[in-house]
């Protein structure tokens, strides 16, 4: 099997796995502010945008370094009520709930990428494999990359 043959969905997947927990979330915002214009029209009008926006709104509602430690539990799979809660998801809405978190890093209600952050060569890498795909490569890249993240919802009827 060559690299050719794994689906963009699977590349994303794995891809992602290879960066730290900061460099994952540094990837998803440089790509959904980067290359936005084509991504996120698939995501905003996603039939789950209403529940992607409540969830983003909880989120929001938190300090700065709450928001940046729930975005990190979800992409680590920590077991949070949010993370269970974006578990449950379908696989559009996480597209739209990562849209939105990357809008509100934009204008500051969520907590902004630090000025100097860069990405480190693994994650350049990886923009540029992402930009030289197609739209639905890209959006099929990004699925297995938000799909993986959170945990399962609880048993029960707890989420």
């Amino acid at each position: 099997m060559t690299v050719s043959d794994i689906s963009a969905y699977d590349q994303g997947k794995e891809a992602l796995k290879k960066l730290n927990v900061d460099d994952q979330l540094g990837l998803l915002w440089v790509v959904y502010t980067k290359l936005g214009k084509s991504i996120t029209p698939a995501a905003p009008g996603a039939s789950g945008s209403e529940i992607a926006q409540g969830l983003f709104n909880q989120v929001k509602a938190l300090p700065h370094q709450e928001q940046l430690q729930v975005m990190r539990d979800i992409a680590t799979k920590t077991n949070t009520q949010i993370s269970r809660e974006y578990g449950s998801l379908s696989p559009e809405t996480k597209l739209a709930f990562w849209y939105f978190l990357a809008q509100g890093m934009e204008n500051a209600t969520i907590i902004p990428m630090p000025p100097n952050y860069e990405l480190p060569q693994a994650g350049k890498d990886l923009l540029a494999k992402i930009e030289g795909l197609g739209f639905q490569e890209q959006i099929d890249f990004l699925r297995g990359a938000v799909l993986p993240m959170g945990t399962e919802p609880a048993g029960g009827s707890e989420i």
